[in-house]
């Protein structure tokens, strides 16, 4: 990557990862902030979803190879900064989603041991959602963020739909535990599966589409939630009933 500045006389200081020295000789057009002088160095990249990397190997590079004299700084801004602030809002709006869907659930099963049982789903989601990641382009975006949180909702819902079902053919119908949780996991075997690949479906061209312009939001988001879709439905088929076989009798 390249990143250039201008300077008063329109000559241009490049920038690369393998710079060890700038030098601006003419340096006549400043800018004002913060009671300082600044000159601003710009860099137009292609590919967004790498600049936390990219901003991160500029570091590195500029700090063991670049001395600044005494009252010099060097700040990082722009889109850069913009992707910073808007990860720490998505973080603190995911930890209010994840208290959020506690509350929501202890009001639906009357108490915290189901509520908590349900919520593994997330684990299982997560795992999927990284995984994925992991053998994609490796990098955690916004737009992976905002798929965990929209993975997380799908996840949530399908463990409902077995603890809830299996509370009421005990409640209803009078089934015991064990024959509650096999004929509960039977019966909601279809929707589950449905769900997970009503979705997938609708996802995949969007997951696939990962190189194309103007993808840079969907793709990442697309791909987190197919992953963690693959192993939620199969995971919580397997690992809801035996959590709800120990502890999730009320």
């Amino acid at each position: 990557m390249i990143a250039s500045g201008f300077v008063a006389n329109g000559a241009k200081v490049y920038i690369t990862a393998r710079t060890k020295e700038v030098v601006i000789e003419t340096a006549q057009r400043l800018s004002k902030e913060f009671n300082g002088n600044c000159i601003g160095i710009t860099s137009d990249i292609s590919n967004l979803s790498g600049i936390k990397n990219l901003v991160e190997e500029i570091k590195s590079n500029i700090n063991n190879n670049v001395l600044f004299p005494n009252g010099y700084y060097i700040e990082y801004g722009g889109q850069f900064e913009s992707a910073q602030e808007a990860s720490r809002t998505v973080a603190i709006l995911s930890i209010f989603s994840i208290i959020a869907i506690l509350v929501v659930l202890y009001m639906e099963f009357g108490n915290f041991r189901q509520a908590i049982l349900v919520m593994v789903n997330l684990p299982l989601a997560l795992i999927g959602g990284i995984v994925s990641i992991y053998f994609t382009d490796g990098i955690i975006t916004i737009a992976s963020l905002v798929g965990f949180i929209t993975l997380f909702g799908i996840a949530v819902r399908n463990g409902i739909l077995m603890v809830s079902h299996y509370n009421y053919l005990m409640e209803k119908e009078g089934k015991s535990l064990g024959d509650a949780i096999i004929q509960g996991s039977m019966e909601r075997l279809n929707p589950v599966l449905m769900t997970a690949l009503t979705t997938g479906l609708a996802l995949l061209p969007l997951a696939l589409a990962g190189e194309k312009p103007g993808s840079e939001i969907q793709s990442p988001m697309s791909i987190v939630i197919l992953g963690g879709l693959l192993t939620a439905t199969f995971l919580n088929l397997i690992v809801v009933p035996v959590l709800f076989a120990k502890w999730g009798r009320k």
